[in-house]
C-alpha cells in the first residue's frame, strides 16, 4: 500500500483547528472504504475539558467516527489501526502535557527523568510512522504555543522545547501543515485541495 497522506494543523485555542481537520477526513472518506477514527488524549482533569470532550464528541456524532482514547503511550493504538483508516488525532500539545507528568505521583515526572522524554518522542515518530503504512489520511492536531509570551519557568520551557521540536519533526514528513488563524486556513507547506 502507498504511504498515507499526513497533514499537520496547528493554530491557537479554539481557532477552529479540529473542526477543520474533521471537515478534512469525513470529505476524504466519503465514497471510500476505510473508518473515520478519532484519537483522543484529552483527560476530563476538570469541568472546562469534560465540557470540550463533550462537545468534540457531539461534533463527531453524526459521521460513525470510532474513537479511541489514548492520552499517553501513543504506541498503543498501533494494534487498533486498521487499513485504509481516516485517522485524526486531536491533540498532540495535550498528549505532550499528559506524557511529560506521567509519573508524577510517585514524584518521578518524565520531564524531570533522564532520556524519559526523548524516548516518548522517538516512540511517537516511529508510531506515527506505522500509522502511515496502513491508513489513507492521518490528521494531527496541535495547539500553536510558540506565539506566547510564557513566564521562563523550567517546566513551562521544556514544554515549549518539545513542542517546536516535535513541530518541526512532525511538518518535515507531513505532505501539508496548516495554521489556523479564526477560522481560516493558512497553508505553510502543500497547497489547497
Amino acid at each position: 500500500m502507498v504511504r498515507g497522506q499526513l497533514t499537520f494543523i496547528s493554530g491557537g485555542v479554539r481557532s477552529g483547528k479540529s473542526a477543520y481537520a474533521e471537515k478534512l477526513l469525513t470529505d476524504a472518506s466519503q465514497g471510500k472504504q476505510g473508518r473515520l477514527v478519532y484519537i483522543a488524549s484529552g483527560l476530563p482533569t476538570d469541568e472546562e475539558m469534560s465540557e470540550r470532550i463533550q462537545k468534540h464528541q457531539e461534533d463527531r456524532a453524526n459521521f460513525n467516527w470510532t474513537t479511541i482514547e489514548q492520552p499517553v503511550d501513543f504506541e498503543q493504538v498501533l494494534p487498533l489501526i486498521q487499513t485504509g483508516d481516516y485517522i485524526l488525532w486531536d491533540c498532540l500539545t495535550t498528549w505532550l502535557a499528559n506524557e511529560l507528568y506521567v509519573g508524577y505521583e510517585t514524584g518521578t515526572p518524565c520531564v524531570n527523568r533522564l532520556d524519559c522524554m526523548e524516548q516518548k518522542v522517538e516512540d511517537l515518530i516511529d508510531s506515527i510512522d506505522a500509522i502511515l503504512k496502513k491508513a489513507s489520511n492521518l490528521v494531527i492536531v496541535s495547539n500553536e504555543v510558540l506565539h506566547d509570551v510564557a513566564p521562563n519557568e523550567g517546566e513551562t520551557e521544556k514544554y515549549r522545547a518539545w513542542i517546536g521540536e516535535i513541530h518541526q519533526k512532525i511538518v518535515a514528513k507531513a505532505q501539508t501543515a496548516i495554521e489556523m488563524d479564526s477560522g481560516i486556513p493558512i497553508f505553510w507547506k502543500g497547497e489547497r485541495a
